[in-house]
């Protein structure tokens, strides 16, 4: 049997374990005008890819871009309002309802959500009303005029499809 020897002491809560302090590229911020664009069409829950887009969406929006989220096919459901246990807004285990409290962070911030009605209603039987508040429903043939609208803007545009 081989015994492994473990090197080094261990880690105490608050000991950085990597340099966060060594920055590579610049910090660049948005100029007047610019804008991004934030397609995801990914399942809610089933990784961490909505999650991290959102972050980033927002991380985005506070380097001064005119910031847009939209949401489609199975990333539709992220905007519903009706989600919780035992009761609609109710968080069963820290951190369930994360993605309705950080798409709300973002549209409190000024950033704009969109999400198509056709995924939600047809796919999920998920009602327009049953929306967060701020969200706008769009039809299923904007989710690509939205794309080639920020191709004409010269926007930013990030895309994620998980299935």
């Amino acid at each position: 049997m081989t015994v492994v020897q473990v090197v080094g002491e261990r880690v105490s809560k608050g000991d950085a374990i990597v340099d966060y302090e060594d920055k590579v590229f610049d910090d660049i911020q948005a100029e007047t005008g610019e804008k991004a664009y934030i397609f995801m069409h990914t399942v809610p829950f089933e990784g961490s890819v909505g999650l991290v887009n959102m972050l980033t969406a927002t991380r985005v929006r506070r380097k001064g871009f005119d910031t847009s989220i939209v949401l489609f096919g199975p990333g539709s459901l992220m905007a519903s309002a009706s989600r919780g246990f035992p009761t609609v807004g109710d968080e069963a285990f820290p951190g369930a309802l994360g993605y309705n409290k950080q798409l709300q962070t973002f549209m409190n911030e000024g950033g704009k959500v969109y999400a198509c009605r056709f995924s939600a209603a047809m796919l999920y039987g998920m009602r327009e009303v049953d929306m967060m508040e701020g969200v706008k429903p769009i039809n299923p043939l904007d989710v690509l005029d939205a794309q080639l609208t920020a191709r004409r803007e010269g926007a930013l545009v990030m895309q994620t499809w998980t299935v």
